[in-house]
């Protein structure tokens, strides 16, 4: 039975009804913001399952708009109290929750362990009107429970990296500070965010109420644009300043304002002796959306890099993943051959591992075929077809284009429209989207913080004059073979 009019209400009528409230809440545009891809997934008893595309996603409607969304559906069914948040995986909710015993009040949603991890708090204690979370212990973008230092797999292109992690965790768990600030960098997919949850994790661990923040930069920027749309910026600094350690991850991607506040903050905290550790996917002094004083800030802390994984560090992490999933499921046998082909022919990053064993679990429980080396042939053809091409960054286009036609990278960046800096703005785009898995909006925020359209005209032009021009076209596979070496 759902609510007051349970006898003829079924759940997808409530949930359009919930979701026309919002509409008429907020307005369209903040609807079609944050709550167009909300789903409802069932409701058992009290509470409303529902769920989002991404972890980003999960995380800012829980924070910000948790008692509206509750508000709506208990005025359409007053039976319902509580609410759940998880993020969809290829499109599911997983896993449902038709077995959950009803709770005698309002508790925290226990987020079970196969499910996207999400920060779960008591629905009364979110906040939906301030523009930054308070500063709760582990407050912030989502941390995933299962990226501790126990999980992570070390070997020589990491160990370095997490022997400086543990060593801030253990040093913020004791309110004492170690070396300040910590910059980690590499390629993506190497264990960057798995190394500052854990630090997170770790260092909360001893004191739960210890004042730990964790955020991306999307979510920072997402904060601080907020804050300032709602005239609130002043608190919003203030709750970063008063944070003892602040985790900052996907570096890269702060731009505008945004990195300005960053760099005030970063200064703050520093100065008040207080922990940071940061995260990208470069340098700091290839980070060009940072001012000058703030790269240099981090280049004076310890830099630490996390290098390609060798054969040795990649084996070891997929024996791990597939003794994980021979202990979910029993008749799944990875024999030693197949570890030794996944970890010779997967050479790109740590996801891509994990994505192949989960690729070959997958073939061997809906085909019921064993796990072999032919198996693993066929299942990862694509991912083995890629092991010979090097990954390249838009740091190196920028850095190429720069040098090849000698114009500077902050030329590049800036909003120059003379003839001389375009063109190799529009070459550089055009190769950040043949050479790069970056989308367009990735690559856009990449070169000083431009708008998708932007990239997506500067790479139909460059096309066009490729067929035109076959002086040009013969220039363009020369820098594609430089960023290929």
């Amino acid at each position: 039975m759902i609510g007051k009019d349970s006898q003829s209400l079924s759940s997808s009528e409530l949930f359009q009804r919930v979701r026309a409230r919002l509409r008429a809440a907020v307005g369209e545009d903040v609807f079609n913001s944050w709550f167009a891809r909300l789903e409802l997934e069932e409701v058992v008893d009290d509470l409303a399952h529902l769920s989002v595309p991404t972890r980003f996603l999960c995380s800012w409607v829980q924070s910000n708009y948790a008692e509206k969304i509750l508000d709506a559906f208990r005025a359409e069914s007053a039976d319902l109290g509580r609410l759940h948040f998880t993020v969809r995986v290829n499109g599911q909710a997983r896993p449902r929750l038709h077995h959950a015993e009803p709770a005698p009040e309002p508790a925290p949603a226990q987020v079970p362990a196969s499910a996207a991890p999400v920060a779960a708090r008591p629905v009364r204690d979110l906040q939906s009107s301030t523009a930054a979370p308070r500063g709760d212990a582990l407050s912030g973008s989502a941390l995933d429970p299962k990226m501790t230092f126990d999980s992570f797999v070390v070997g020589s292109a990491n160990e370095m990296a997490l022997q400086v992690a543990k060593q801030v965790a253990h040093a913020a768990a004791n309110n004492t500070v170690s070396f300040n600030p910590v910059y980690i960098h590499s390629s993506v997919g190497l264990g960057k965010s798995h190394l500052l949850n854990a630090i997170a994790w770790a260092a909360g661990a001893a004191e739960p109420g210890r004042n730990i923040v964790y955020l991306t930069a999307d979510h920072f920027m997402y904060h601080f644009i907020t804050a300032v749309q709602r005239q609130s910026a002043l608190g919003f600094k203030e709750w970063l300043r008063r944070v003892d350690l602040l985790l900052i991850d996907d570096m890269q991607f702060l731009q505008g304002k945004s990195a300005t506040e960053f760099g005030h903050t970063l200064g703050t905290l520093l100065t008040g002796a207080k922990q940071v550790v940061v995260a990208g996917d470069a340098p700091p002094r290839d980070l060009e959306m940072l001012d000058e004083r703030v790269r240099s800030r981090l280049s004076g802390g310890l830099v630490v890099p996390i290098n390609p994984f060798d054969l040795d560090l990649r084996r070891a992490i997929v024996t791990r993943r597939a003794e994980q999933a021979s202990q979910r499921f029993a008749d799944a046998h990875f024999a030693a051959p197949v570890l030794d082909y996944v970890a010779r022919v997967v050479v790109s990053h740590g996801r891509d591992l994990d994505g192949a064993v989960n690729r070959l679990l997958a073939a061997n429980q809906l085909t019921k075929e064993p796990i072999t080396v032919a198996l693993a042939e066929r299942t990862l053809a694509d991912l083995v077809r890629q092991r010979d091409a090097r990954r390249v960054r838009i740091e190196d286009i920028l850095r190429i284009v720069s040098r090849h036609y000698k114009v500077p990278r902050n030329d590049l960046l800036s909003s120059r429209r003379s003839r001389d800096v375009v063109r190799p703005r529009q070459i550089a785009m055009y190769l950040a989207k043949a050479l790069t898995s970056r989308s367009l909006p990735e690559i856009g925020r990449r070169f000083g913080g431009r708008d998708h359209t932007t990239v997506l005209h500067s790479v139909r032009k460059v096309e066009q004059m490729i067929k035109d021009d076959g002086e040009l076209a013969q220039e363009i596979e020369l820098l594609k073979r430089m960023l290929e070496e």
